[in-house]
């Protein structure tokens, strides 16, 4: 029944609001650029917070567009069907799957969560990514990574720090793309192996990211080359 998953969802909506009120009011992007912490941190230190500051700016994200599907599904949209078990399923329109996106590592092959920089995108603003494979990536005659990451950032508004992150996104798809096809294969023998594989590529993915999307937070060109810096 679609009111199982309009609850559902309204739940997380909650979550996330309060996550957002509370603890990411804690963790500000902004410290990211501040002198004195930039100073006296160490390397790890800033690493690990810069990863802690970006996980906690996504719940308004989540907030938003679980909202958007809970009200959709509300009004009858985004039936994806029945399960082999006769579950119905509510996500056909949805546009993150939270949990492949925030899930530890050790439960990574269940969800198939993102240990990878391809991985975390597919399950982040879903539906404009289909739209944007069907429009430019499927259409391209050339280069089509880098001309959809252009037409995402020209898609997303005029500030610059959109553009700092998708042109910073391409390289790291690029570069992610390439390692996972020329080492990959070297770690999946055995399943410790697999597993330590799994733990170093989702911890990359998870910097990867949150390094790439700084830019997007801050939107001037002068915090972000602050933070580059």
């Amino acid at each position: 029944m679609f009111q199982i998953a309009v609850v559902q969802k309204l739940v997380v909506c909650g979550l996330s609001l309060f996550f957002h009120m509370t603890v990411s009011k804690t963790l500000p992007v902004e410290y990211n650029i501040d002198d004195h912490f930039r100073a006296t941190a160490s390397l790890p230190t800033r690493i690990i917070y810069l990863y802690l500051s970006l996980m906690a700016a996504r719940p308004k994200y989540y907030f938003a567009w679980t909202l958007a599907d809970a009200i959709n599904n509300a009004a009858g949209f985004g039936f994806r069907g029945f399960d082999k078990n006769g579950v119905s399923h509510w996500d056909s329109i949805s546009n993150l799957r939270i949990l492949q996106i925030e899930v530890s590592i050790w439960i990574a092959d269940l969800l198939n969560s993102s240990t990878s920089f391809k991985m975390f995108l597919d399950n982040w603003n879903i539906q404009t990514a289909q739209w944007l494979k069907r429009v430019c990536y499927e259409r391209a005659s050339f280069s089509p990574t880098i001309q959809t990451f252009i037409l995402s950032a020209i898609w997303h508004g005029v500030y610059p720090g959109y553009y700092l992150t998708f042109l910073t996104g391409v390289l790291m798809t690029l570069a992610a793309r390439n390692i996972r096809k020329n080492i990959r294969h070297y770690f999946i023998d055995t399943p410790t192996i697999k597993l330590c594989y799994d733990i170093m590529t989702w911890m990359t993915t998870q910097v990867a990211i949150s390094y790439t999307v700084v830019p997007f937070v801050l939107l001037s060109v002068k915090p972000s080359f602050m933070f580059y810096r």
